[in-house]
């Protein structure tokens, strides 16, 4: 086997954080500091989801669609950067209440194939835009000990000059390996992650979901519904026949997609 490390981004990769996690976090939080504010499906996800993070979220918002600021606007003008951490931060304590109450859990196929692919002897590593502050509820509650000791480390937003969709949190995964982008593929759910590790020469296996069914996969190896479980299979949606016909991710069948030579664009 060629495939010699997995790394996996956290949002909507792992889990359906979005959704059930994230957006009613944040509408959560506007209404504890009584910002006349409230996101939908729709806005989140066609427009502030491509966005790298969640201050990047909340200031852009604030800057394209000048909302209501009620009691907050001599705040913001006094030092706009404190005022969205502390928004974020009031996100991030709801975002931790959804997710100790199981509001978000793993999507199907993630847990299987975590435990495969350490027993295997695969290297795992979690490549993610994420802060600190976010992951650490996810990771505690959602993930778990057992599955967070199969990782060799974590990479995050906090941790490189750019997020994705630049490259440098996988470069960074890359040299903390010590391996070629040859030997290792990313599991990747939106454009902006896919862009990021083709842009660092590696090949990415999308898992679509709700937020990401009208993104464009064109530089994708191969594009699943999910990871897949033995009573419920994948849908491919598209490979090229590198998966030769496997209906669940396992590492044999992840390392199919590294067996036939490719140019990769960044």
């Amino acid at each position: 086997m060629r495939l010699k490390a997995l790394l996996f981004d956290v949002d909507g990769t792992l889990a359906d954080t979005e959704q059930e996690g994230h957006l009613p976090a944040y509408n959560a939080a506007f209404g504890e500091l009584g910002l006349p504010w409230h996101w939908s499906e729709e806005l989140y996800r066609q427009e502030l989801l491509l966005l790298p993070g969640g201050r990047e979220r909340i200031r852009h918002y604030l800057l394209k669609h000048k909302p209501q600021l009620g009691s907050h606007g001599a705040a913001i003008q006094r030092d706009l950067c404190a005022w969205v951490n502390q928004v974020h931060a009031a996100k991030s304590r709801w975002f931790r209440h959804r997710v100790e109450a199981g509001k978000v859990v793993l999507r199907p196929g993630v847990r299987r194939l975590i435990v495969q692919a350490h027993s295997d002897g695969l290297k795992l590593a979690l490549v993610t835009n994420a802060s600190q502050r976010s992951l650490a509820p996810f990771l505690n509650h959602t993930l778990g000990q057992d599955l967070l000791r199969c990782f060799e480390f974590i990479v995050s937003g906090e941790q490189v000059e750019h997020k994705k969709p630049a490259p440098d949190l996988y470069l960074e995964a890359l040299s903390r390996l010590g391996m070629t982008t040859d030997a290792c593929l990313a599991i990747e759910d939106s454009a902006m992650g896919l862009c990021a590790a083709v842009a660092a020469g590696i090949r990415v296996l999308v898992t679509m979901n709700s937020d990401t069914l009208e993104h464009d996969f064109t530089a994708a190896t191969a594009v699943v519904s999910g990871l897949g479980e033995p009573e419920n299979p994948w849908n491919v949606i598209r490979d090229s026949g590198r998966l030769n016909g496997a209906r669940w991710a396992t590492p044999s069948a992840l390392n199919l997609l590294l067996d036939l030579p490719e140019s990769i664009e960044a």
